[in-house]
């Protein structure tokens, strides 16, 4: 019998939590202003969520990009971090949803999610765990980090708006008056061509056809970051399809200094969600290695700070923690 191949995600796999244990017994919700999950209009772009309406949340996110913030009461960065967010989802005008889950009153969902500290914030898109940062941090440094969790939504087809996409379920005469009534900023942009084109090719499970569109897109604009982040987590399911993930890992435990088994390991670590794993064993590898190996880790170092966003907490540790190593 022949050993299971990694999993091969439709784009990002920051995230593998089992998520089916939860939505069980209902919990007490926790106050606020937000509206809940089961709000009957569907336009709140900010709810409050228990372990009773998880499994609700799980079920939008396969047509609306979810921003989970799991908070506790009596901590400050809480209370710092929470109107930024709420600011944010409003400007954005239904384009992503923020739901506000109180981490000491649904301890299921905080430990389903392996939170160690508040706030955490998480993003959901069709049902898959992405973790995002942790800690307060202002507008400049979260900008970034929504949108790429808009950019890996539209990515895997999840393009609804709070509001609009409920609205597809009403029935094609209400449907066509919504459209009618509704502000043309609601309207989802298009992608630009070679990132549509890319997305067209990740449908087609043709990564080699996305990696050259993310290509072209970034010799036409090197500024591109969506463009750099999407070209390097497509480089990393090239490089996972059809690995072994039980005979790389036996490799690696073998040869603690063969650069190119380790690398196969970082990136099955950053493809399961264990990043700081990932980055503490290329670290590690950059202190044992000569001078003339340690290039390729410290480039494929860079290029998974790429797919797991360069804003992230844990990647700037990491940055750190490489030129330690480096200098």
């Amino acid at each position: 019998m022949t050993q299971p191949t990694a999993p091969r995600p439709r784009l990002d796999v920051r995230g593998a939590i089992d998520l089916s244990s939860l939505g069980r017994a209902p919990a007490t919700p926790p106050g606020g202003a937000a509206a809940t999950i089961d709000a009957p209009d569907g336009t709140a772009v900010v709810v409050d969520v228990t372990e009773a309406t998880f499994a609700a949340l799980v079920e939008r996110s396969a047509t609306v990009p979810v921003v989970v913030m799991l908070w506790a009461e009596g901590w400050p960065q809480c209370d710092e971090l929470a109107p930024v967010l709420t600011t944010m989802v409003k400007e954005d005008a239904g384009r992503w949803l923020l739901a506000r889950i109180d981490a000491q009153a649904n301890p299921s969902i905080a430990t389903a999610f392996q939170v160690q500290t508040v706030p955490s914030v998480i993003a959901l898109v069709k049902g898959q765990p992405v973790p995002l940062f942790q800690g307060a941090h202002p507008v400049a440094q979260i900008r970034p980090v929504i949108d790429q969790v808009l950019e890996l939504a539209a990515s895997n087809g999840v393009t609804g708006r709070v509001g609009v996409a409920d609205a597809d379920d009403a029935g094609a005469d209400d449907a066509g008056s919504a459209d009618a009534d509704a502000p043309a900023e609601l309207a989802e942009p298009p992608l630009p061509p070679l990132h549509q084109a890319a997305f067209d090719a990740l449908e087609r499970d043709d990564l080699d056809g996305a990696a050259v569109a993310y290509a072209q897109a970034l010799r036409e604009d090197p500024r591109d970051e969506m463009a750099a982040a999407g070209l390097a987590q497509v480089s990393l399911l090239q490089r996972l399809h059809g690995v072994d993930p039980v005979a790389a890992r036996a490799a690696a435990a073998a040869g603690p200094r063969d650069v190119t088994a380790q690398l196969v390991v970082a990136d099955l670590d950053v493809a399961g969600g264990r990043v700081e794993d990932a980055f503490g064993r290329l670290v590690d590898l950059v202190r044992v290695t000569a001078r003339d190996e340690r290039e390729p880790v410290r480039l494929r170092m860079i290029e998974l700070f790429r797919v797991v966003g360069d804003t992230d907490p844990r990647v700037m540790a990491a940055r750190r923690a490489l030129a330690s190593a480096l200098y």
